[in-house]
């Protein structure tokens, strides 16, 4: 198992749009751990936790959002893995 953590950070329109929303159920498609929330300068920030082959398509959602959403810029590092239990909105 080479389980990988991703940490993502979106900007553009991405509060109040229904980004965590959607972004938690492209996490639960793909089985992906982790969290993902609001923060104070308008941008969310995700943390997304699983395979390779599971992250990548996701990373690939994440650049576009849900239709509602305009996504200008994201930002992502591979950081070490976390234990997380399931994926959660936290904010």
């Amino acid at each position: 198992m080479n389980t990988k953590c991703l940490h993502i950070i979106a900007s553009g329109r991405v509060q109040g749009v229904g980004f965590r929303h959607y972004t938690k159920i492209e996490a639960d498609k793909y089985e992906l751990h982790g969290t993902v929330m609001n923060m104070q300068d308008g941008t969310v920030e995700i943390y997304a936790q699983g395979e390779e082959v599971q992250l990548i398509p996701f990373l690939e959602w994440c650049h576009d959002g849900p239709n509602s959403s305009e996504v200008e810029s994201l930002s992502y590092t591979y950081i070490d893995s976390k234990s997380y239990s399931g994926f959660m909105i936290i904010r």
